[in-house]
């Protein structure tokens, strides 16, 4: 029989490619999958080869949010058959990992962040005292745990002498759209502080015949709107609103440059690989962004964009405009882009995942 693996992650499933591309793997490994989200008053259908379940919570914000979820999960994981949990990031760990030893069950832990070091927590001393004391009681105690990056992994394994493993944020390689490449800039991902958006917005007062297009939701997505209104750049800069992951390529490939401002607030975007740059790549088009390690490591060793040299407006329009007079550069960070496509892509990855999910239920 085939064993059964239940995925927590606190999100509604909606545009965590991530979660999706790992229960997929799993699925097509023969593992029975049930991944575990959460359901808001906004969320869209979600249709998959797995099983889901979304929960309908009470609070959906704060600590009384994370109680409330990891009770209900609780609950969840106690009555359920299965032979191991997958627990995503820190808030959904305490459930997976009491519930693991009541019952003698698996439990291998994904790191998608450096989650005590998040821009939020880093000013909220309570806050931030509680997570890392979860933190330090429980993740020294996992067996068999990942992350997203070298940077964190080595962090973790210092910190709490740990084997964490990375398996990083690659998408399914996807063929080249070819588009009219129009003068769209674009940042695809969560509108939350500290990821350089308001830079990307006020930088658009210095350009004249480009967008900026802002694909994602998030805490801060009513402060960026009033932020564009008071700049009266309504006409230069577009908020698409979230879409599901499999969507955002046809979108995505339609600009001419990625953009990825993190700011260095902590070890966590210090350290951040997210996403989208990754999908900035399948998609073929260059990147500009913030000088933080794992991001420019990336970036240098496939020389496919630009690290940003200040974090001025005028300065930042000023390097996007020399980019896009470099016609011969642009023309080689393009070859460099479908070479980089090919190799940075989950069928690449994912054979690190199923090693380390076989030995953990072997």
């Amino acid at each position: 029989m085939a064993k059964h693996i239940i995925i927590a992650v606190t999100n509604d499933l909606v545009t965590d490619q991530r979660v999706h591309r790992i229960a997929n793997t799993l699925d097509e490994q023969g593992y029975k999958i049930t991944l575990v989200g959460r359901k808001l008053s906004y969320s869209i259908d979600v249709l998959r080869n797995y099983k889901i379940k979304r929960f309908r919570l009470l609070f959906n914000k704060g600590i009384l949010f994370y109680i409330n979820y990891n009770i209900r999960l609780f609950f969840f994981l106690l009555f359920k058959r299965f032979d191991a949990v997958l627990s995503n990031d820190l808030d959904t760990l305490l459930a997976s990992f009491v519930v693991s030893k009541l019952r003698f069950k698996k439990l291998i832990y994904d790191s998608h962040e450096y989650f005590t070091e998040v821009p939020e927590l880093v000013d909220r001393k309570f806050q931030k005292g509680v997570w890392e004391f979860i933190e330090k009681l429980l993740v020294p105690r996992i067996k068999s745990s990942y992350t997203v990056c070298d940077s964190i992994a080595n962090e973790y394994n210092l910190k709490y002498n740990t084997h964490f493993k990375v398996v990083r944020n690659l998408p399914i390689l996807k063929p080249y759209i070819e588009h009219e490449k129009t003068n769209v800039l674009i940042y695809q991902g969560s509108l939350n502080m500290g990821r350089g958006i308001e830079l990307m917005i006020d930088t658009m007062k210095y350009l004249d015949n480009y967008s900026l297009w802002i694909a994602g939701a998030g805490d801060i997505e009513e402060n960026l709107q009033e932020r564009v209104y008071d700049l009266e750049l309504g006409e230069k800069v577009r908020f698409l609103g979230r879409f599901a992951f499999n969507e955002l390529h046809e979108i995505t490939s339609k600009a001419c440059l990625g953009l990825s401002f993190e700011e260095d607030l902590g070890k966590n975007y210090r350290y951040a690989l997210p996403n989208k740059l990754f999908d900035y790549i399948q998609a073929r088009i260059p990147v500009l962004i913030s000088d933080l390690p794992e991001m420019r490591r990336i970036v240098s060793q496939y020389d496919i964009g630009d690290i940003l040299h200040y974090r001025e407006p005028e300065k930042v329009a000023k390097q996007i405009l020399e980019i896009f007079n470099n016609r011969e550069r642009l023309s080689m960070w393009q070859e460099h882009l479908e070479k980089a496509a090919i190799e940075l892509c989950w069928e690449k990855e994912q054979g690190i995942l199923n090693a380390i999910f076989k030995q953990a239920l072997s």
